[in-house]
């Protein structure tokens, strides 16, 4: 328990905040200390502030009271509409679990008061959380850390049994596995190469494995040069809600991905996944029951029989 904890009126409603403003795959990784904080907050209205596009999922999920969006501008127009958010909120407690310097500054937004128990970076905060090495502690640690002064201690993996959708119309034949090639634009260096995803497709379906190829249209020439190389893949880039990828990763096989959101969120529902990264990720983790981290510090170094070998650790 904090120090503070005992003035408060337990008889009263707490108004909690929690900001995370993204991005995709941190959204997943948080999931765990969203929960637990709903759980330590079970009589007290909970409110998140994320970025527009995780505010449909931070609903579906059915953890918060309340769920607040960010413009995410860097314009004195949008900070001002922040600071009337959080000041119309009068929350009692905020834990920021972005904690970068964007929302360091959400802090001072505060002024000239009252300002509420506040747990995160910002200078001034009443439960400061900052010590050397902090960014390149992987998140999860990074969240138990923050949280513990309060007694709140995360699940190790996540419950996502909100996430799921009917994959009927996409016709796949099982059994099925999902391949995540890509990345965000301007990390192609946490992509393995896609030969080797092509090795692994061909190699899956030597086991009667359907592969199935997952991402945005950014990820489209990928897909299509992975099918000229394994013609039974599918490709459903572009074609997946975010649901809709739940409900495939719930019924995959297994799946192998890159360092990005996708990935963490296929590995988060429960799928077997393998996770590639290479010292490009830092940190390097993932979330889930029966995720395999399988890391090397170059790509270059990492073959499709040690991601395959990996496949069959994740499913044991």
């Amino acid at each position: 328990m904090s120090g503070l904890d005992h003035l408060r009126d337990p008889a009263r409603q707490q108004r909690i905040l929690i900001v995370k403003l993204g991005a995709f795959g941190d959204f997943f990784l948080a999931q765990t200390s969203f929960a637990a904080i709903r759980r330590h907050h079970a009589g007290d209205r909970l409110s998140l502030l994320t970025i527009p596009s995780l505010a449909p999922l931070a609903r579906m999920s059915g953890l918060f009271d309340e769920v607040l969006e960010d413009p995410r501008e860097r314009s004195l127009s949008a900070y001002l509409a922040v600071r009337r958010i959080l000041r119309a909120g009068r929350f009692d407690r905020v834990y920021d679990l972005q904690a970068q310097t964007r929302t360091d500054l959400y802090f001072r937004l505060f002024f000239p008061g009252p300002w509420p128990e506040w747990s995160g970076t910002a200078s001034g905060a009443s439960h400061p959380d900052r010590y050397d090495g902090r960014r390149k502690v992987p998140v999860l640690q990074r969240y138990t850390r923050q949280l513990a002064p309060f007694g709140i201690a995360p699940d190790p993996v996540p419950d996502l049994s909100w996430l799921d959708a009917d994959i009927d119309r996409f016709g796949i034949p099982a059994p099925f596995a999902l391949l995540v090639p890509g990345s965000s634009p301007g990390r192609p260096d946490k992509r393995w190469p896609m030969r080797r995803y092509a090795e692994v497709a061909v190699a899956l379906v030597q086991r009667g494995v359907t592969p199935v190829v997952i991402g945005t249209a950014i990820e489209a020439e990928i897909a299509r040069s992975i099918a000229e190389l394994c013609p039974q893949t599918i490709d459903l880039t572009a074609k997946t809600s975010v649901p809709e990828l739940g409900g495939l990763a719930r019924r995959a096989w297994a799946a192998v991905g890159n360092d990005t959101g996708p990935t963490h969120l296929i590995a988060a529902v429960g799928c077997p996944t393998v996770a590639v990264f290479s010292d490009a990720s830092n940190p390097i983790h993932s979330s889930g029951p029966r995720v395999v981290v399988h890391h090397r510090p170059e790509f270059d170094a990492m073959d499709s029989a040690g991601v395959l070998e990996a496949i069959e650790r994740a499913r044991a």
